[in-house]
């Protein structure tokens, strides 16, 4: 397997192959314990792979079909635990998104100052995923996959729509 930092290379030449669908395992995040000196670590090694990422695509001309998502399923409580760690927090989380042809450049709702409560424009998870599909030429209204039962399912929950302040 490519080491860490080559994997972001690995996914622009897989994009330039024709791969639809590109993941980077980049995963050193639970961070229990010694969250401090564990982000110190492991971050700038997450911001050169992403910023060298969006960067060769957008040099590359890839970046209105390429959508690059930094996304974890949780964020991380607001308080340090006693082992200088942070726990499991589904009330906050953060992304990044890229290219895909979105507006980028902002930065959509906000929390406390402690990050553990959202303030502004809550983001729905439904929302992130219905931005991706819209970014690939789906209609989440319209279209549907079939679950085990045979039953049509639509993409994202109910309602859950394409955020309006990154697609036109």
């Amino acid at each position: 397997a490519p080491m860490l930092m080559e994997q972001f290379l690995v996914a622009r030449r897989l994009v330039e192959a024709g791969a639809r669908v590109v993941t980077v395992a980049f995963g050193f995040w639970d961070y229990h314990g010694n969250n401090f000196r564990n982000a110190r670590a492991d971050l700038p090694l997450l911001d050169q792979g992403v910023s060298a990422l969006v960067q060769d695509l957008y040099q590359r001309g890839l970046d209105k079909d390429v959508s690059v998502i930094v996304w974890g399923e949780f964020g991380r409580t607001p308080t340090i635990n006693k082992d200088a760690g942070r726990d499991h927090w589904p009330r906050v989380s953060c992304a990044l998104l890229a290219g895909g042809g979105m507006k980028t450049g902002q930065v959509i709702g906000a929390t406390d100052r402690l990050g553990g409560e959202p303030t502004e424009r809550p983001v729905t998870f439904g929302e992130v995923f219905a931005t991706l599909y819209h970014n690939l030429g789906l209609d989440v209204n319209k279209v549907t996959v079939h679950d085990f039962a045979g039953r049509p399912q639509f993409l994202v929950p109910d309602g859950a729509q394409p955020m309006r302040e990154l697609v036109s």
